[in-house]
């Protein structure tokens, strides 16, 4: 999802948000470190343009953290592994240490020989798939990202859901400063997007949620509550089944094969952590593009050009490679420093600082 700025919208500078992030993570009971980055995946992705995985999820972390569903300053450690692989038990550590840390290992494994493949069991949500297949496209390598999560999809022609929103993402490194970036959920929208229309007040599309008989509805709040997803594409006429294929596809790559919980034996997310671990699995992909045909940042670079210059539908509207809208977000949030959080999202950060008794989130103040 991507922000539409309104009134109803205020500005934070980024280094405002990630402070508040990290004060909180630490009162919570996170170590400096693993809130230092926790704060950095929250931040990038609502500098992105990617609110649903942002800040909002913050009370989420601090929630686990509180009653024990997630155990921060525990140290990730490797199971087993080859000159290529690694299974990573991530020890019930927050979600962006342990895709540090097993990214890390992927990205080493592929620059020694060609291909790193990890898994990763034992972990808690671990945000936007596309800020860690992006730490492997800075290292010149191919870097792939997916994660299994809580049930909210609805199979094809099933009212119950059994998979998660299992995002894949894909970052490859271009000639000339571009780059490739993919980063997508298998349902038509994530949770995060629902609850962004639901604080803004804003009805949802056609093709994004069920009620609670199975039908679609449009009303945020219905599916807020009923947290049941089509998968992409909506229907089963308009080809759903392939959302809810690559969905279970991305359950094959992290839950079944790293051991962990997988499917409906994930527990559902919820605002009041009942302390239970979630034990999300994982998988890391880092691939060495030199090891295969010369050239390949070059083709890439011609490629997304190629794509860039289609003749458009509507000429207002040019045909788009995958991440330009992350880097025009990226852009615009870089040039005036701050990111954007609708009101709703201020008051309950308000809310959740005067709970932890930190410094609550300051907005910008604009000129009159």
């Amino acid at each position: 999802m991507f922000v539409i700025l309104s009134r109803n919208m205020a500005r934070v500078a980024i280094v405002e948000a990630c402070r508040f992030v990290v004060e909180c993570l630490h009162t919570a009971g996170a170590n400096r470190d693993s809130a230092e980055q926790q704060a950095r995946l929250l931040i990038q992705a609502d500098r992105l343009g990617h609110p649903g995985d942002g800040v909002n999820r913050l009370e989420y972390y601090v929630n686990d953290i509180i009653s024990g569903a997630c155990e921060p300053n525990n140290k990730p450690l490797i199971l087993k592994e080859t000159a290529s692989t690694a299974w990573v038990d991530a020890k019930n550590v927050l979600g962006a240490t342990a895709s540090n840390f097993a990214m890390d290992i992927a990205i080493a494994k592929a620059k020694a020989t060609g291909v790193g493949w990890v898994v990763v069991k034992g972990s808690n949500h671990n945000g936007m798939a596309g800020f860690w297949a992006q730490k492997a496209a800075e290292e010149g390598l191919i870097g792939l990202a997916f994660t299994n999560a809580q049930p909210v999809m609805a199979p094809t022609r099933s009212k119950q859901a059994a998979l998660g929103t299992n995002p894949i993402a894909m970052v490859a490194p271009a000639s000339c400063g571009e780059s490739f970036y993919l980063d997508m959920s298998t349902t038509a929208v994530d949770m995060g997007t629902i609850d962004m229309h639901r604080r803004n007040g804003e009805c949802l599309k056609h093709g994004w949620a069920q009620g609670p008989n199975g039908m679609e509805t449009l009303d945020p709040e219905k599916a807020y509550h009923t947290k049941r997803l089509y998968p992409l594409g909506g229907e089963e006429a308009t080809g759903g089944y392939k959302g809810y294929g690559l969905a279970a596809m991305v359950e094959v790559l992290c839950g079944v094969s790293a051991g962990s919980r997988y499917g409906c034996h994930l527990k559902e997310w919820k605002l009041e952590s009942d302390g239970t671990p979630h034990d999300i699995g994982h998988c890391f992909v880092a691939v060495n593009p030199n090891c295969f045909a010369p050239g390949f940042g070059d083709r890439l670079a011609d490629c997304i050009q190629q794509w860039r210059d289609l003749d458009p539908v509507d000429g207002n509207l040019p045909v788009l490679a995958p991440g330009d809208k992350e880097k025009i977000m990226a852009c615009q949030s870089d040039k005036s420093g701050t990111v954007y959080y609708v009101k709703q999202q201020i008051e309950s950060s308000n809310c959740l600082a005067k709970r932890l008794q930190v410094k609550p989130m300051e907005p910008v103040k604009e000129a009159c």
